[in-house]
């Protein structure tokens, strides 16, 4: 039996050395591109982010730059054909952003989560080549700033008790309704929602919306306890009406919603780990650095 005299610590099953700074050895298993790719998320994120997140946090204010320095940096829309300026890359490559951009801020991944993966994706995905051409570079760029509207003051977790609906017109459709619980629309240009559509039998129909357009308004939602550095608000259609090419053409019923939320899943799942990790390693470091009784805080059996 291993006793806790014989275990060495910084060896691990396979007689390796532990590495604090890549436990899962990661590193290893990446392709060049990745690597680069994170490499140049890390450093955006620490040189960027960092600085400003106490502050935003406290305050609870977003800086809508922070998605145009995303865009030049190459971290928006980063599994999205180069042809409309994304980086045509794997989703490890996204997983990899997301994970350093959440070792700042959870906010700041939500952020750009939803401009990559509920945003772009379903305009790549289920769009018209109009208006992949229309938003996608913009969007990318992070000259425009992108949301998602699912989530509904009455259906959250069961987006099939959606009441939004889209009412077919004589020149396109008019869509009634609300979102609730929607990050990044109240500074948001592009708005992705989805609605009812009695025009295809009551089916789920996603449609793109422009700030600005008449009966469309997205209030802020305040007070927050967490994501403070990332603003959440509603969408609001009162009778907003637009056009057929307002409409994504490539998809009808719950498969269109769902195929953005599951590539949004990369980003949270490796977010998240980004976050724990960030805990860990500042926990791990004040155990080294703290003295209690002329030894390391760390050496004592309560901390370990």
């Amino acid at each position: 039996m291993l006793t806790r005299s014989d275990a060495n610590p910084a060896v691990n099953h396979k007689g390796q050395p532990f590495k604090w700074e890549d436990p899962f050895l990661l590193d290893d298993q990446l392709e060049e591109d990745e690597r680069l790719i994170r490499d140049a998320a890390q450093a955006f994120a620490s040189d960027k982010l960092l600085p400003r997140i106490e502050k935003a946090y406290l305050e609870e204010t977003t800086d809508p730059d922070i998605f145009r320095e995303m865009g030049e940096s190459g971290l928006l829309g980063v599994t999205v054909s180069e042809d409309y300026g994304g980086a045509g890359a794997s989703y490890v490559a996204y997983g990899l952003v997301a994970r350093e951009v959440e070792r700042v801020d959870s906010g700041y991944r939500s952020m750009m989560s939803v401009q990559s993966s509920l945003v772009m994706f379903p305009i790549y995905a289920y769009g018209s080549d109009e208006q992949k051409t229309k938003y996608l570079p913009g969007l990318a760029s992070g000259s425009l700033i992108g949301c998602f509207g699912l989530t509904e003051p009455d259906a959250g977790s069961d987006p099939g008790g959606m009441k939004t609906r889209a009412i077919k017109t004589d020149g396109g459709y008019r869509l009634i309704g609300s979102k609730m619980w929607i990050s990044n629309s109240p500074i948001a240009d592009v708005f992705v929602v989805w609605a009812k559509s009695e025009a295809h039998d009551g089916k789920v129909c996603g449609f793109i919306l422009d700030k600005g357009m008449k009966g469309l308004s997205a209030p802020k939602i305040g007070g927050k306890l967490s994501l403070r550095a990332s603003i959440t608000g509603e969408i609001v259609m009162d009778n907003v009406e637009v056009g057929e090419d307002a409409i994504l053409p490539g998809v009808q019923g719950m498969a269109g919603p769902f195929g953005c939320l599951n590539r949004a899943r990369y980003g949270i799942s490796w977010g998240v780990m980004g976050a724990a990790e960030d805990c860990w390693y500042r926990a791990h470091r004040y155990g080294m650095d703290r003295k209690q009784f002329n030894r390391p805080l760390a050496a004592t059996q309560l901390y370990q």
